[in-house]
């Protein structure tokens, strides 16, 4: 369980960082690696969805 927290708050750091990443391209008209962060933060928010699902599902079978 302890490893599955550990990832999900890596992805917290990494959508973060995405999304700042995201600022400064939009900030610097530079909008090709803004939209590949985009593409970056949208798969980090995917992966944290479904690693929340399986850590409340781990939850729930333990009781």
């Amino acid at each position: 369980m302890g490893k599955k927290i550990a990832i999900n708050i890596v992805y917290n750091i990494f959508i973060i960082l995405s999304i700042m990443g995201l600022v400064w391209c939009y900030n610097n008209g530079k909008y090709i690696p803004a939209a590949f962060l985009v593409g970056i933060g949208g798969a980090f928010i995917y992966l944290k969805i479904q690693l929340s699902k399986d850590i409340k599902k781990s939850f729930k079978e333990k009781d």
